[in-house]
């Protein structure tokens, strides 16, 4: 039987998160920082990725590549592999169980911000928890269907969100917390967008919205909230990009966007 681009996509996942469990064994450090000092990357971040690339490469030879800690590749097909390796590097670091590899397979350029995501998988190497879907096949958790839960209310709602790596812009970002967390059941940071969005599929939060986000952090978790019944926008109506990703159930979005619109309206945010 020809294996399928998911069932592909899955066994590449799952081979990462088992070599992610072996580098783990012995504790983690960090090996070198990126776009400040609290932007980390580790040897298994580096590991990891390098493996998916080699998979990728011996079954897709003409795919191209867009990961968070190599160069991209240029594809012969029209399709990419989004690879964010350890997503929630820092969890990863503190020995946080939540993080997860995240491998999305894509038509269009992920650098230019307009692709259509056909398969993708979350995996938490620690809890084993595999989320996958295809684009038209709903989502799953371990083979289990999974559906996004719509809030009875704004004040009963849970959301789930990041902060950026530059300080200043962190600050901003609690600052918009500060004037919504009122009007909200809770707020959730958990540390890894991938697996917040899987959240949000599951039910396990509300919404989920973050900015400064890149490719690799949303493509799989964004194609499994969606075909798990989520609504997911950019912002002021364009596309999910680094500027802006909201998510949550479609009856509920418009009234939690014009919340946080409303609330970053007092804060120039880049």
């Amino acid at each position: 039987m020809t294996e399928s681009l998911l069932d592909s996509v899955l066994a590449i996942s799952r081979e990462a998160a088992a070599l992610a469990t072996e580098l783990t064994a012995g504790g983690v450090s960090a090996l070198a920082t990126k776009s400040t000092a609290v932007d980390v990357v580790t040897i298994v971040d580096r590991e990891v990725e390098s493996r998916i690339r080699r998979r990728i490469t011996e079954r897709f030879p003409g795919d191209g590549i867009f990961g968070e800690e190599e160069a991209a590749t240029t594809s012969d097909t029209g399709r990419f592999w989004v690879v964010d390796p350890i997503d929630g590097t820092t969890n990863l670091l503190y020995g946080i169980p939540q993080y997860g590899i995240s491998i999305a397979v894509v038509e269009g350029d992920p650098a230019s911000w307009n692709w259509t995501a056909l398969a993708g998988v979350v995996i938490n190497p620690v809890s084993g928890e595999e989320f996958w879907a295809e684009r038209g096949g709903g989502a799953f958790l371990n083979g289990d269907a999974i559906h996004v839960r719509r809030p009875a209310s704004l004040a009963e709602s849970l959301l789930a969100t990041g902060f950026a790596y530059n300080a200043e812009t962190r600050t901003k970002q609690a600052e918009v917390l500060a004037r919504i967390i009122h009007r909200v059941r809770d707020i959730r940071r958990l540390g890894a967008c991938s697996l917040d969005l899987c959240a949000l599929a599951t039910g396990r939060v509300d919404v989920y919205f973050e900015r400064t986000l890149s490719a690799w952090d949303f493509a799989a978790g964004a194609l499994i909230a969606q075909e798990a019944g989520a609504e997911i926008r950019g912002w002021n109506g364009a596309s999910p990009s680094r500027d802006w990703l909201l998510a949550a159930h479609p009856d509920f979005i418009n009234e939690v966007e014009t919340l946080l619109v409303a609330a970053e309206a007092h804060f120039e945010l880049n």
